[in-house]
């Protein structure tokens, strides 16, 4: 079976064409919509249904950077062990007790510009480390060192959603 990559006729790696990904789902995607299976048989609609079901997970894996790294970390036979594997570096854990005291100061003001700031510097981080697991990944080929940056990009992942749910918090 082919790997999600040769699904959509990409070489495998970090750095990604999402144009190209994009066109590649869209053209699959038309060839294998359920849709146009609704005259078929049993049979062919529930293949359609499974190849439609299989190049959407595909194509939402590739789309997110973090699930792309653990993807092609899988593909290498490496497991980022998201439950069982927590430990960073002090560094990294002392920057994400600051972020995490700024971000309840914030909702507790309900100060959305705090908020504003804080997912920018957030958007800096995270294209930061997007890029050093592109170099890990891609050019180096170091999978002990992308685990680690993907753990943290994980993190980072999840403490926007905290800072989504903080702003949707300030709006009801």
């Amino acid at each position: 079976m082919e790997n999600h990559f040769e699904l959509f006729g990409l070489e495998p790696g970090y750095a990604l064409d999402a144009d190209r990904l994009e066109r590649a789902y869209r053209e699959i995607q038309a060839r294998i919509h359920p849709d146009r299976f609704a005259q078929a048989g049993d049979a062919e609609r529930r293949a359609s249904m499974q190849w439609t079901t299989r190049v959407n997970e595909a194509y939402r894996t590739l789309k997110n950077p973090v699930e792309r790294a653990r993807y092609l970390l899988e593909l290498n036979g490496v497991d980022v062990a998201f439950e069982t594997n927590t430990a960073m570096p002090p560094d990294f854990l002392g920057r994400q007790l600051e972020l995490r005291e700024a971000l309840e100061l914030a909702e507790a003001e309900k100060d959305t510009g705090a908020l504003d700031r804080l997912r920018a510097a957030l958007r800096i981080e995270t294209k930061e480390l997007e890029s050093a697991l592109g170099e890990t990944l891609d050019a180096r080929r170091d999978y002990a060192a992308a685990a680690e940056l993907v753990r943290k990009l994980k993190f980072l992942d999840r403490f926007d959603a905290e800072i989504d749910s903080a702003f949707e918090t300030m709006d009801e």
